[in-house]
């Protein structure tokens, strides 16, 4: 049998590869011919060819984002998300052994309709639009933090020239200021505009984009929600108009004139009139309780934002306290994202340091694990920690959840600041307080590590007792 596949995050950066990783191992192990391209941050690695295709009995994605399936035209593709590929990759197999033997299983069909390439699958009604937002929204995430990540850590290294320098024209920190500000800038209009392109393809791209623009433009702005809720509306427009009947006459002219016309004029109304007042009122609302937050209140938040990083490792709860940290830089708040940086780092870590203060509560290949998560660990990868939940989420997760909590909670009351939104240890320069920074990774880091020892052990010496 032979197994072809893609696997993508909406980061691009750990969970892309451990599901690639995951599907060739299991495959091999049952005798399979298998080949997984990954569609990660750098791009696309270990491409598919249309020999590849063509020969592979079933297709397996295990993705968290929109990915172009055209190129599986006429195949058999077993979906799954990147948790499930991870957590459950026997069951992802079975399933795709299951297809390959059902004469029935449906293939995929891509088809031309009026001049408009649609995608003709199960997912193409509203219903089921609606309920892939989660995935449009990672998608949107995934195209927007290239720019996040660039602009942030340019204007965080002109700051380090001093407050002031970079108001001087013509010098490095002057240009380096002005370069991020201009990739920051644009955050939302990509985010908003790939959104819109995971609901309804190309046409939805213009429509998404020009929804962000509007955001960024109007004063007071709806902000990162504002962003969010134009890039939904966008695709939903663009998505609706391609479903009309259009006259052979005017068919050609449906994705180059008619549905990004209409779309955005429609979106763009809703923007001003509709959605802009209200998330403006909220956005407003929200930065002046975080700019003014008291001390306790901080702590709390960055507690909050801590426990979530820790509890699904790179999940959905995961996703959502990140993106809160990085949505507020471009409003110009900065502690959340220290506090979720600072407290992100401790999950990976913290096993790692577990696996060396005890080493008889592990397993030779857990020891091994712990080993790489040093690296991830210091590199803002929660994804570390992941086989060790895996084999034991009751005692794992919530000790990780614990010392991730204590770091959020000591982030925010330092008042620690980062402009950047990924890097962990590498961008500790860009913190206004870099030592404090370690000593709040490393409190939590210990905390964790002496918690998830400790329940172990309780379990392991009533093991030996019986």
């Amino acid at each position: 049998m032979k197994i072809v596949g893609v696997t993508a995050c909406p980061t691009g950066i750990a969970h892309t590869y451990m599901a690639a990783e995951k599907i060739t191992e299991e495959a091999t192990k049952r005798g399979f011919e298998v080949k997984i391209e990954t569609r990660g941050s750098v791009g696309i690695e270990n491409q598919l060819t249309a020999e590849e295709i063509r020969a592979a009995d079933v297709v397996v994605l295990g993705v968290g984002v929109s990915v172009d399936k055209s190129m599986f035209s006429g195949k058999k593709i077993v979906e799954a998300s990147v948790a499930d590929v991870i957590h459950n990759t026997d069951k992802v197999i079975d399933l795709a052994v299951a297809a390959a033997a059902d004469t029935n299983y449906p293939l995929y069909e891509e088809k031309q309709d009026d001049g408009n390439r649609q995608l003709k699958t199960e997912a193409d009604t509203f219903l089921n639009l609606l309920k892939k937002i989660p995935k449009h929204l990672m998608t949107g995430v995934s195209y927007m933090i290239p720019f996040v990540a660039a602009g942030g850590i340019m204007i965080a290294i002109s700051f380090m020239f001093g407050i002031e320098a970079s108001g001087v024209e013509g010098s490095l920190p002057y240009y380096l200021n002005t370069i991020g500000g201009i990739a920051f800038s644009v955050m939302i209009p990509i985010m908003a505009a790939f959104i819109a392109y995971s609901m309804a393809d190309r046409p939805g791209i213009a429509p998404g984009m020009v929804a962000g623009l509007i955001v960024t433009q109007l004063d007071p702005s709806p902000g990162f929600l504002g962003g969010i809720i134009g890039g939904l509306l966008a695709g939903m427009a663009a998505w609706a108009i391609k479903k009309l009947k259009m006259p052979k006459a005017l068919a050609g002219l449906m994705p180059v004139l008619i549905i990004p016309l209409f779309s955005t004029f429609l979106v763009g109304i809703l923007m001003y009139f509709v959605i802009a007042p209200p998330c403006a009122a909220l956005q407003a609302a929200m930065t002046g309780w975080l700019t003014n937050m008291s001390n306790g209140s901080g702590i709390l938040l960055g507690a909050v934002i801590g426990a979530m990083l820790a509890f699904d490792l790179g999940g959905p709860v995961n996703k959502v306290a990140y993106m809160f940290g990085v949505g507020l830089l471009a409003e110009g708040i900065f502690e959340p994202q220290a506090a979720s940086m600072a407290s992100g780092m401790v999950p990976s870590l913290a096993m790692a340091l577990a696996t060396l203060l005890n080493k008889d509560l592990y397993t030779p290949a857990e020891r091994e694990s712990g080993k790489t998560a040093w690296l991830l660990g210091a590199s803002f990868i929660a994804e570390g920690a992941i086989p060790f939940a895996g084999a034991d989420p009751l005692r794992v997760i919530p000790s990780l959840m614990v010392g991730s909590a204590v770091a959020g909670g000591m982030a925010m009351a330092f008042h620690l600041t980062l402009q950047a939104p990924h890097g962990g240890i590498f961008v500790m320069g860009l913190v206004n307080k870099p030592l404090l920074f370690l000593l709040c990774t490393a409190v939590g880091t210990v905390i964790s590590a002496l918690l998830v020892n400790f329940l172990k052990g309780i379990k392991y010496r009533k093991g030996q007792s019986k």
